[in-house]
């Protein structure tokens, strides 16, 4: 699968843009504050509904304009697919596929699958573990629908749950029709998440290797659930040991969404003693091992969007990436740097196909292409 072709409007500070892209390697050079983040996350919005950076719709829209729209073709499984995106200022947006609006945005989740690789994933380290577990669910929701339906049901259920609990209800038939329910949910979370963990921490450990180096330093990811804690294995036996606690704090204090990732540095926690190369590194071998794990579970390759990655980390560092991702096993790719040497040393890599732009001020001027020579 890959991006054939993108239209903005009125994307943040992009007033119109329309590119061509190779189905390979897609170079974007530019000051800082340029525009180029911006374009890699107009197509992030395309496959989650959302901004990487977290930013509100309404922040999406250029100063000034009370509209935006995003028009993209790609070519998915070797068909044509066509995407719209349009928001306007204070209405629900709307994103189309092949002209066919979707009824129910999650639908659309998984159907375009994508890796982004950027300097805000340090926060999956040094983030609370809310950070790792949006984490987690975006990249599970991207290969199982069941999933992301079971943690639609499980967050509505919470909120039901916590409604009762602010409201100082008591009905514990009440309680118990939502727990009932929630914990259905909450297992099937729980077991894929602790399954997501194991599957890809062998993915990771072999990306952190091949980044750092054979002899770098032992790395280890683990699964912290909050079911394990349950004598029995489920969310109903936590909720009536903590139901007290709970009608005192007015909340629900436990259940998968309080689970986490433990990340680890020769056994000590990595958001403590990691260096920042060592933070740079460990946070794009697990990108790179989330497109491994995406790739074999949707069987296409993933778009992968590498966002200014290479600041911060050795001379060696940067070379071996570089080769990682400019090898076969990985599919388009967009690239963006201040730095022109690392751009035209990935494109010299390639040997195929290749296009780089410069971007000044949300404008996109192409610079080079293979298709030229």
């Amino acid at each position: 699968m890959y991006l054939e072709r993108l239209s903005l409007t009125n994307f943040k500070n992009i007033a119109e843009a329309s590119l061509e892209f190779s189905p390979k390697i897609n170079c974007f050079l530019g000051n800082n504050g340029m525009g180029k983040s911006n374009l890699l996350d107009a197509i992030f919005y395309l496959s989650f509904c959302k901004s990487f950076s977290g930013m509100t719709d309404t922040m999406l829209l250029r100063r000034g304009e009370d509209f935006a729209m995003a028009k993209a073709r790609y070519i998915r499984r070797d068909t044509p697919e066509e995407l719209s995106l349009g928001m306007v200022r204070g209405k629900r947006k709307s994103l189309k596929r092949g002209g066919k609006e979707y009824s129910r945005l999650s639908e659309h989740i998984g159907t375009f699958p994508l890796v982004m690789a950027a300097p805000q994933d340090i926060d999956l380290i040094r983030g609370s573990g809310e950070e790792r577990r949006r984490w987690m669910d975006m990249v599970i929701s991207q290969s199982d629908k069941r999933y992301l339906d079971a943690l639609i049901r499980y967050n509505a259920g919470v909120e039901q749950r916590n409604r009762l609990l602010r409201a100082g209800i008591v009905d514990h038939t009440l309680y118990e029709a939502i727990e009932t329910a929630m914990d259905m949910a909450a297992r099937y979370i729980h077991a894929i998440r602790q399954s997501w963990v194991d599957k890809l921490t062998g993915l990771f450990h072999r990306y952190y290797r091949a980044i750092a180096g054979e002899d770098s330093e032992p790395v280890s990811l683990a699964f912290k659930g909050s079911l394990d804690a349950s004598p029995d294995g489920s969310l109903t036996a936590l909720l009536d040991a903590a139901r007290r606690h709970d009608e005192i704090v007015k909340y629900t204090s436990v259940g998968p969404h309080r689970d986490d990732i433990e990340m680890l540095i020769e056994d000590m926690p990595m958001r403590r003693t990691g260096s920042q190369g060592q933070c740079k590194t460990f946070t794009i071998a697990l990108r790179l091992a989330q497109y491994d794990f995406l790739h074999t579970a949707t069987g296409m390759r993933p778009m992968l969007l590498l966002d200014d990655i290479f600041d911060k980390l050795d001379r060696d560092r940067v070379e071996r990436i570089m080769a990682l991702v400019t090898a076969d096993e990985f599919g388009q790719i967009f690239v963006t740097d201040t730095n022109r040497k690392h751009l035209d040393d990935i494109m010299e890599r390639t040997g195929g196909h290749y296009r780089m732009w410069t971007v000044q001020g949300g404008r996109f001027t192409l610079a080079t292409s293979s298709q030229q020579q």
